[in-house]
């Protein structure tokens, strides 16, 4: 029987997967791969059908992707045709008793003494079938038809994740190829020009090229038109109110008010009285009424940043307004009726408060509509010196100074682990320039070279354990952690990147640019004994993806 624990785990992580910028079959490559670790099987199979019902994509676990264009498919297709056309999911306890799988029989699928049994699930968005999700294993005592009834509830709700990020990665497509056709046409040239149609937004505070900011440009674009929920979720100091700001400027409701409240900043009376508004009288001090946020940003956006710092109480009354669209002032006994679209943002993990029992499961679901994951800047390394310029650049209006970064102190902060992402390297920019001694800024002027970087206590932490001092060792943070810039190279997917480390630390593998992949992986599980799972966290990988690397590679493990 599956747990909610098992659950939400394999939502979150799968859900990780489908936001993370890669094409649209490596992602769903990982995510079949990734599905042993959430559910008893043998095989996993992933079909994607095209508008015209022909097979577009076939992904299984543990092979690359491939697209067919025939008929042909890793299941039946009687077993296909029967899960599109009903719609609803398909069990089959024993597929050798099974009339859909008597014409397709194969080695994978025969069971032995052992009967198999078969569980598929439709891939869905808004009620058109994109394809099927399907895995089989065999079957023992052990297994109930409550396990696979369970087993087909976490299928159906993966299935769901697919569907839409299928259906978004269709719509850039399709609005991708709409604007080459658009450069192409000289006749349309106005309606490229029309500001009506493609509102020219600047994004204040967000900078860069990288093609993860990129990918989440793009998907901001595509779902500013609709009015669905989006709940932004990334790190502290990652930009998430600017992004929310570009989906209120891009979407229809533009016109109308951006309203936002940090729900962090509040207890829990204000709070309600900050969204919903107060009647005169209410409480002591209510002098007069005021109208709520909800109120203030009818017809437009409202933004709850730090969403997950709620208490449950509220939790639930904030439910009420979600689902329903109406709300009562605090003390007045008049329904409201507001129409507002809500963005949320928060850097907690919502799938461990859930469970946890700290975070109300149907608020959840609510919220969770349109998940975007905004990347660190440890993964947008090429935009850190983009970034040092524009604030730089900001720093000497506001000040009537006329700074400028010397070419080595560009090379510097751009090797440098932000634990506070944008936020911090701002805060280090503003810093390195009130204390610059001449008008060009020297790597000498920075904190970090002096010893005088407190942010080193944070992304320290490990050698803080052991009871040594980042300050009494000299060492330079963050300048002195130098963002990954080797990779690991993962079957199945694309190549996935080391964590950030300390390379005068002992107990990270070894960097340089003269060391290979299988140098790196060797090095790691050297100086963990050979045992993968303390080699994996040190590398930033998973048990599972060390052992591909293993693997392929011809690295043999060696046993003590």
């Amino acid at each position: 029987m599956r747990n909610a624990d098992i659950s939400l785990s394999g939502v979150y992580e799968l859900s990780k997967i489908l936001t993370a910028p890669a094409r649209l079959e490596i992602t769903l490559t990982n995510v079949v791969n990734s599905l042993p670790s959430f559910v008893r099987l043998r095989h996993a199979a992933m079909i994607v059908l095209d508008a015209g019902g022909e097979l577009e994509i076939t992904t299984t676990d543990g092979n690359n992707h491939a697209r067919q264009s025939g008929p042909r498919s890793v299941i039946p297709q009687a077993v296909v045709d029967r899960i599109v056309a009903t719609g609803t999911p398909l069990i089959i306890q024993d597929v050798g008793k099974s009339e859909l799988f008597q014409a397709h029989i194969q080695p994978t699928l025969n069971g032995g003494t052992l009967p198999v049994t078969f569980l598929g699930v439709p891939i869905k968005a808004e009620d058109k079938i994109l394809g099927t999700l399907s895995i089989d294993r065999v079957r023992d005592s052990a297994t109930s038809p409550h396990c696979d009834e369970e087993d087909v509830r976490f299928l159906g709700m993966v299935a769901d994740l697919v569907g839409r990020t299928i259906r978004l990665h269709r719509m850039l497509s399709t609005d991708h190829q709409r604007h080459v056709e658009e450069q192409c046409t000289p006749e349309k040239s106005d309606e490229r020009t029309d500001p009506a149609r493609h509102p020219q937004v600047k994004i204040d505070g967000i900078v860069g090229e990288s093609p993860a900011l990129k990918q989440v440009l793009e998907t901001v674009a595509v779902v500013a038109r609709t009015n669905s929920t989006v709940l932004l979720r990334g790190e502290s100091g990652t930009g998430k109110e600017f992004f929310a700001q570009a989906i209120h400027k891009l979407s229809p409701r533009r016109k109308k008010a951006f309203v936002k409240l940090n729900c962090a900043a509040l207890p829990e009376s204000v709070l309600e009285s900050e969204l919903f508004g107060h009647e005169k009288g209410a409480f002591t001090g209510a002098i007069s009424q005021r109208a709520g946020r909800f109120e203030l940003a009818n017809g437009g956006t409202l933004l709850l940043d730090e969403i997950g710092e709620i208490s449950p109480a509220f939790q639930a009354k904030l439910l009420r307004v979600l689902q329903e669209g109406e709300l009562e002032r605090v003390g007045g006994t008049r329904t409201l009726t507001v129409d507002v679209r809500l963005i949320c943002a928060t850097n907690k993990d919502l799938e461990t408060a859930v469970v946890n029992g700290e975070f109300r499961a149907d608020l959840y679901y609510r919220i969770n509509v349109v998940p975007i994951m905004l990347p660190p800047l440890r993964e947008r390394p090429g935009d850190i010196s983009r970034l040092a310029k524009a604030f730089l650049g900001r720093f000497n209006s506001e000040n009537n100074r006329e700074l400028a970064f010397a070419p080595p102190a560009l090379d510097l902060i751009s090797q440098c682990y932000f634990p506070g992402n944008v936020r911090e390297l701002e805060n280090c920019v503003r810093r390195t320039a009130t204390l610059a001694r001449s008008r060009t800024i020297a790597t000498s002027d920075f904190a970090c070279q002096n010893s005088q970087c407190l942010s080193s206590l944070l992304w320290k932490g490990v050698d803080r354990s052991h009871g040594s001092d980042g300050f009494a060792r000299g060492n330079k943070a963050p300048a002195g952690s130098p963002l990954p810039a080797r990779r690991i190279d993962i079957p199945g997917g694309e190549p996935l990147p080391l964590r950030a480390h300390n390379p005068s630390d002992s107990a990270y593998p070894a960097a340089g640019p003269r060391l290979t992949d299988r140098d790196r992986l060797i090095d790691a599980m050297e100086k963990t004994g050979w045992v993968q799972a303390k080699a994996a966290r040190i590398l930033g990988l998973t048990p599972r993806q060390v052992g591909y690397a293993l693997r392929r590679h011809g690295i043999e493990v060696k046993k003590f």
